[in-house]
């Protein structure tokens, strides 16, 4: 086959490593992340893969003159990235005597940079996709070798997505690996004028705005949802978090008191201002999990204006 340095993590790097060693590729050396506490493990382990099949792996960062002259001595025909969060330094691409691949998650050029999906979902897109190109120093932008698209439905959430496209991934590695082994792929410029580079996103960037109308409500809390940070809002000091949210297209039914959360027919649902509504699979106050059912019962059929003082009070007792 061929021999690669491979650099990986999150649920892409997790799959694609794994392909490249059922295809028998030659993957001497894996470079990854140490698993945070901070993050919600959905994705599988690159580490943990790659020392049950006796690939030697590191979470240093790779940039110091060591790891250079190492992966220069390996002789890979091959650099592999798949969601490495760390921009790789030319002299590491340039080790590789046929090139230095990535696979992204978006169809570049658009949403080139850190969280493409999350960015994709929130910007209201229909669909997304996988890319395979080289890698040049300047982020996502080098030649694109192809692309996979995955649909975005409407009630999708950034989890979901992101599975879709880690099956995305697969294939389209898959699907080149023989075209690969037999030397570097054909590739096409990329148009870099025809997408946008977009930064990192933080928990802080899951605050709520009770001014927007439910589309861009809908789009916010389906982009973070669990296991991701979340869309929130703070409420008397404490944080009301929700987990997810459906798209109904329904009119809202207390418009005066929009935005606002009821139950109705053993649903919870959030009247939005524009006059929309949506439907809520459950809320969470300061991590203490609360569906239709419970808050129902510590509120009452009433519509729970979403004004800190209020909410906080009457929910919390």
């Amino acid at each position: 086959m061929f021999r690669a340095v491979v650099f990986a993590y999150s649920e892409v790097g997790f799959r694609c490593l794994r392909a490249l060693l059922d295809a028998g590729v030659d993957v001497p050396l894996v470079f990854t992340h140490p698993d945070s506490p901070a993050e919600r493990p959905w994705f599988g382990s690159v580490a943990r893969l790659a020392a049950e099949r006796g690939v030697e792996v590191m979470t240093a960062n790779p940039s110091g003159e060591e790891w250079i002259l190492r992966i220069e001595a390996l002789a890979p025909q091959y650099v592999l990235s798949f969601y490495y969060r760390s921009l790789l330094e030319e002299r590491l691409l340039a080790a590789a005597r046929w090139g230095a691949l990535n696979m992204h998650g978006s169809l570049l050029p658009k949403y080139r940079g850190r969280a493409p999906i999350n960015w994709a979902i929130l910007s209201g897109e229909s669909e997304t996709g996988a890319t395979l190109h080289y890698m040049v120093r300047k982020p996502d932008a080098g030649p694109i070798i192809d692309q996979e698209k995955v649909p975005i439905g409407i009630d999708d959430t950034a989890l979901s997505v992101s599975l879709a496209v880690a099956d995305a991934a697969v294939r389209l590695l898959t699907r080149w690996l023989p075209r690969l082994a037999a030397g570097p792929p054909p590739a096409r410029p990329m148009d870099l004028s025809q997408g946008s580079y977009f930064g990192g996103r933080t928990p802080e960037d899951g605050r709520i705005d009770w001014a927007w109308p439910a589309s861009r409500l809908h789009n916010l809390i389906r982009a973070v949802a669990p296991p991701f940070p979340g869309a929130f809002t703070e409420l008397g000091g404490r944080r009301l978090l929700f987990a997810g949210s459906r798209w109904l297209d329904e009119r809202v039914r207390h418009a005066q008191s929009a935005p606002c959360l009821y139950v109705e027919d053993g649903r919870l649902l959030l009247d939005c201002r524009g006059g929309q509504r949506l439907s809520i699979p459950g809320v969470s106050l300061d991590g203490e999990p609360l569906g239709a059912e419970e808050l129902g019962r510590r509120h009452g059929a009433a519509p729970l204006r979403l004004d800190p003082a209020p909410l906080t009070r009457r929910i919390a007792e």
